[in-house]
């Protein structure tokens, strides 16, 4: 039997942008210091402080070679070139809250009745629990994206993980033990497309985003960088919305939903959206390389039992407030993919529905 040779694709980054956009004043983890004893509780206090002010923070010096990264992009891209029949053999049950596979464009309905264009191809964790099978492009290079992908865990989550616990007064281990990668859990790579809109839908689409703000579901979500400028965050402290800098060699992290459970809001899940890029780059389709963290699904998310947070009365969640019990990781992965995913006829569509007693889906303007 012929054995396959991985093809070599290449992926060129569009330049970036010209305008003089407001960028946001990102804290910066360099994680060459973790290591050092001393360097590790500065970066836990920077961490600690990022994500209660900002919510997003960069990551540098990971340990990861842009090369292979690069490679990561040249995959997603050669995904895309796939006909759309190709692709939708791929599609889950996205009804019903499944969500690794394919999800075409067009589900959504966006401001001016604009239908979306953003296509999401997800790669679970390789952990023997999430079997699919793949398009040949995806297939004949899996051992690479699995390399890839469990090396975000030992680079960047685990010491992430660590710093947070540190930061809470937590055994160093407390958050990687939730995020063992041998355990049955809801992490995925995603290859994430924006196509680019015609100057007619451009100035049909009134709010000027691709999608509305939102927060994501796990605890953490690894960005890497793409020169297309489309993300922006809003800041905790302020409200206001800030564009966030595709930084040279760096990862854009920001903080979730599970984490604010477990920490009853200590840590708050950020709130972000994606726009329309700036004029000089709204010509080109935006590939995003992402990686969703997320504990073991088992976990009951309660919230934890941290010296810090019982000190800052930081005690009890949304749900164990109004006396609910706290849905597991793996329950309210598939309640809020479910809400969601479903097709949305209308914008802003659902708003306000309760996705699990005690939490409601919500769109942030």
């Amino acid at each position: 039997m012929p054995i396959a040779v991985p093809q070599i694709f290449k992926y060129d980054y569009v330049p970036e942008t010209k305008e003089n956009l407001d960028w946001a004043d990102l804290p910066t983890i360099d994680l060459s210091k973790f290591d050092d004893p001393e360097g590790r509780k500065e970066l836990a206090q920077t961490l600690i402080e990022a994500i209660r002010t900002k919510g997003f923070f960069y990551v540098v010096n990971y340990g990861i070679e842009q090369s292979k990264v690069d490679r990561q992009f040249a995959l997603g891209a050669k995904f895309y070139d796939l006909p759309l029949e190709e692709k939708s053999k791929y599609i889950p049950d996205l009804e019903n809250g499944e969500y690794n596979g394919y999800r075409p464009a067009g589900r959504a309905v966006l401001g001016g009745g604009v239908k979306d264009q953003t296509e999401v191809y997800n790669i679970p964790k390789f952990d023997g629990y999430h079997p699919r099978d793949h398009p040949d492009v995806i297939k004949e290079n899996i051992g690479e994206i699995e390399q890839f992908a469990k090396s975000l865990h030992t680079n960047v989550l685990d010491p992430l993980h660590t710093l947070i616990a540190i930061a809470l007064e937590l055994p160093e281990d407390f958050f990687t033990n939730l995020h063992k990668y041998e355990n049955p859990s809801e992490d995925h790579l995603r290859y994430m497309m924006y196509r680019h809109f015609t100057r007619e839908q451009l100035n049909q689409l009134k709010d000027g985003l691709y999608s509305l703000g939102h927060t994501d579901l796990g605890t953490l979500t690894l960005l890497f960088r793409q020169p297309v400028a489309a993300l922006q965050i809003k800041d905790h402290k302020t409200g206001d919305w800030k564009w966030a800098k595709p930084l040279n060699g760096s990862l854009t992290v920001n903080t979730c939903d599970a984490l604010s459970f477990l920490t009853a809001g200590y840590i708050k899940s950020t709130v972000h959206r994606v726009s329309v890029p700036p004029a000089d780059q709204n010509q080109y389709d935006r590939l995003g390389l992402l990686y969703f963290a997320r504990p073991s699904n088992d976990l009951q998310l309660n919230t934890i039992k941290s010296p810090l947070l019982q000190r800052e009365g930081f005690t009890k969640n949304e749900f164990e407030e109004l006396g609910h019990k706290p849905p597991t990781m793996g329950e309210f992965v598939t309640l809020k993919q479910t809400w969601q995913q479903k097709k949305r006829a209308a914008y802003r569509e659902r708003e306000d529905e309760e996705i699990a007693p005690g939490f409601k889906g919500k769109y942030h303007d």
